[in-house]
């Protein structure tokens, strides 16, 4: 989608085949372009909070299909823009075919030069799409408000530009809409506000295809027409060299300060072509086919101080046949490098090119010449001079500058002129000539080769080396290295080379420099303990890259609004989008569980029914307590809790002391060892018979367990019983 006003300065999306906005006068408002009829309107929209997280700030511009507007994200607390299909446009295929597209296209296409697309969804039935808000302007205003701006500016924007297309390039993606509305361009982060060290992004991905697409299904002419190259114009190809040339432009566009080619400047060819007149067609065909009919001049023919270098680098990339061209960004991206180290270009100060209007003295307050001191040719020239309003130096004022060089100039020439009819008209001196010119030939050739080949060789390859390592393996090549802003990756160790510029094997000055992008490894991040913290407060220790979800619970010792405890606890290790579950404390517990330790049993069930538990599991177990004592419970007593509702009680109980089999065998007799045992709990089974038919005088002959032995009370005791034996006769 074409851009409108900015999650950059001033770009966010509108459609590219209508205006950016739906009415003519624009404002900038905040770094972004806005309507003026826009600037106070209300909006339906205004505090609107979109898929449970985007509030909605303000609207930013509205386009034919579609309207962007400012708006918070709540949950990573961060500003965004999201744009939004208009209501008239909610069932049109095609618009929602590009609004997807350039969402999916962009998802793909991380780089920092390209505005980042982070979600999409649907509201009330209109998909929108939730994008990277960069605050600055379009370039399209720099250029307006600079008038033109100089080779050291111009190469730092496009040299941002090229390295956000290579990115597309090299997935097989052609942009086919680059112009200075898509070029987004935010102030430097050290608020020196000077364009080399600002940040540009490229915006509008929503005309994107496939480098081998052939004749496209759409009009060629639905991108801006003043920066189309040729072929999308007559056939609808479009490859790399496409963007190329549309960047060519737009170098052109910010050396000059105007395009090459406007609608109403139509050559004799072009008249002939359109016998009618090109005045009876739009303009956007009329200025898209002298693009077609002419190649595009060097910038230098419109505005001074354009280097010869800029100027090839200019013509090159904006020549008729595809052919000809850079093949993609990355191959003008060198070139652009090479050039810029050539020239200097980031060492010198960043200044607007102007083309000041001079005060012309009037003559009339010179005393005139008498007719008869001046030739015929100084009247004449004079007379012309003055016919055209040119300034006529009188006699006695020093000459200018311009003045001077040009007759340096013309003295220079002369000699020239005057050495070539010699050399030409003797025989030594055509061999002297001949000589010149070859080795003149030899030189331009030579110099030629080293300018544009010879000097350049292939980048090493620095990728997954340390950062030590790398350092030593450029420099074992010969190559500086300098380190871009490391990037988070899940699969590239930390301090590990995960980027470089260019990229291995690519085109390189002898004894450059490469960019080097190390790994800050998988991005993580640890919990904060922030239980017992004011919510507020602890809200800013959580970082923003993880997800927040409040709970209400309860404290007894906690205020109300303080954090009870968080989920994952303290010190876990999270990624990006991960969330941490916040409880929050509501007010003191609703419900308590009773103290029934050392409590015998049955008291415990009724304290605990009484409180409202009724699941309680009872476990025994042998201990030196009374039988039926509460020996521990769980949950602990005084523990709050929610509701008793659903919650299970579990009480250990006492078995009461241990108790030792007594010894009966030969001691007493069985009634009295079944009376004892059954005393202490004990079930007895006697032999040979029952304990009620047992003789009194039976006796104890055998017992299990035996003596000493600890008994369980209701633990089954077997005697063996026998008549005493009779007496001993003396």
């Amino acid at each position: 989608m074409g851009a409108v006003a900015a999650p950059g300065g001033a770009s966010h999306h509108s459609d590219a085949a209508s205006p950016p906005v739906d009415c003519p006068a624009m404002d900038t408002m905040g770094g972004h372009l806005r309507g003026r009829d826009d600037v106070t309107a209300a909006d339906a929209l205004r505090g609107v909070l979109i898929s449970g997280r985007y509030r909605v700030v303000g609207r930013l511009a509205r386009g034919g299909t579609t309207t962007v507007y400012q708006a918070r994200d709540e949950r990573l607390d961060r500003s965004v823009a999201i744009r939004i299909i208009n209501p008239e446009h909610v069932l049109d295929a095609a618009v929602l075919d590009r609004l997807a597209a350039e969402a999916q296209t962009v998802a793909h296409l991380s780089h920092p030069n390209i505005v980042a697309v982070f979600d999409q969804g649907s509201y009330e039935g209109a998909p929108f799409v939730v994008t990277e808000y960069v605050h600055g302007r379009s370039l399209r205003e720099v250029v307006r408000d600079r008038g033109r701006l100089d080779p050291t500016e111009s190469l730092a924007v496009i040299e941002q530009v090229l390295a956000a297309l290579a990115v597309a390039h090299r997935d097989g993606l052609v942009h086919r809409a680059v112009k200075p509305e898509n070029i987004l361009v935010a102030p430097p982060p050290n608020g020196s506000g000077d364009l080399i060290d600002a940040v540009v992004k490229v915006a509008d991905f929503g005309l994107a295809r496939s480098a081998d697409i052939g004749r496209s299904q759409t009009s060629p002419l639905l991108g801006p027409a003043a920066y189309l190259a040729p072929e999308l114009i007559t056939d609808g190809r479009a490859d790399t060299r496409a963007d190329v040339y549309s960047v060519g432009i737009v170098l052109f566009e910010m050396l000059t300060g105007r395009i090459p080619f406007t609608p109403h400047s139509e050559t004799a060819e072009q008249v002939q072509r359109y016998p009618g007149g090109l005045d009876t067609e739009p303009a956007a065909v009329t200025a898209a086919w002298r693009h077609v009919d002419e190649e595009v001049p060097p910038p230098s023919r419109f505005a001074e101080g354009v280097p010869d270098r800029l100027d090839d680098i200019v013509v090159r990339a904006t020549r008729r046949d595809p052919q000809a061209r850079p093949r993609d960004a990355d191959a003008l991206l060198a070139q652009i490098q090479a050039t810029r180290e050539e020239m200097g270009a980031l060492g010198g100060p960043t200044r607007a090119i102007a083309h000041p209007t001079v005060a012309v003295p009037s003559l009339s307050g010179r005393p005139p010449r008498s007719g008869g001191s001046r030739l015929p040719e100084q009247r004449a020239s004079g007379r012309a001079a003055a016919a055209v309003g040119a300034r006529v130096r009188g006699a006695d004022e020093p000459a200018s500058m311009g003045e001077r060089v040009g007759s340096g100039i013309a003295a220079a020439v002369g000699w020239l002129r005057l050495t070539a009819n010699r050399l030409r008209y003797t025989a030594k001196g055509r061999r002297i000539l001949t000589i010149v010119i070859v080795v003149l030939g030899l030189l331009l050739i030579t110099g030629g080769w080293w300018l544009g080949a010879g000097r350049y060789t292939k980048a090493p390859n620095l990728l997954n080396f340390s950062k030590d390592n790398a350092i030593a393996e450029a420099q074992r090549q010969g190559f500086g290295v300098t380190f871009g802003a490391p990037i988070y990756s899940e699969v590239v160790p930390a301090d590990t080379v995960l980027n470089q510029q260019p990229a291995p094997g690519g085109r390189i000055v002898r004894g450059g420099t490469v960019i080097v992008y190390l790994s800050l490894g998988p991005e993580r991040y640890a919990v904060p303990d922030i239980t017992g913290q004011e919510l507020e407060y602890a809200l800013t220790r959580i970082p923003k890259q993880l997800l927040v979800d409040q709970v209400d619970g309860y404290s007894d010792t906690l205020p109300k609004g303080y954090v009870a405890g968080t989920k994952p606890v303290a010190g876990e290790i999270l990624a990006p989008g991960q969330t941490v579950t916040v409880t929050v404390v509501k007010g003191p517990f609703p419900v308590h569980v009773p103290e029934v330790v050392t409590k015998l049993l049955g008291d415990a069930e009724n304290d605990l029914h009484a409180a409202g538990f009724t699941d309680i599991v009872v476990q025994n177990r042998d201990s030196d307590q009374p039988k039926d004592t509460v020996l521990e419970q769980t949950p602990d007593g005084n523990t709050g809790l929610a509701s008793a509702s659903g919650q299970t009680v579990t009480l250990v109980v006492s078995n009461g002391p241990a108790l030792p089999m007594p010894n009966f065998v030969g001691l007493t007799t069985c009634q009295i060892a079944v009376g004892q045992l059954q005393a202490m709990g004990m079930i007895v089974a006697t032999a040979p018979l029952p304990p009620e038919q047992l003789p009194g005088d039976w006796t104890v002959t055998a017992q299990s367990p035996g003596a000493g032995q600890a008994l369980t009370p209701g633990q089954t005791i077997d005697l063996t019983c026998a008549p005493p034996p009779p007496p001993v006769t003396p």
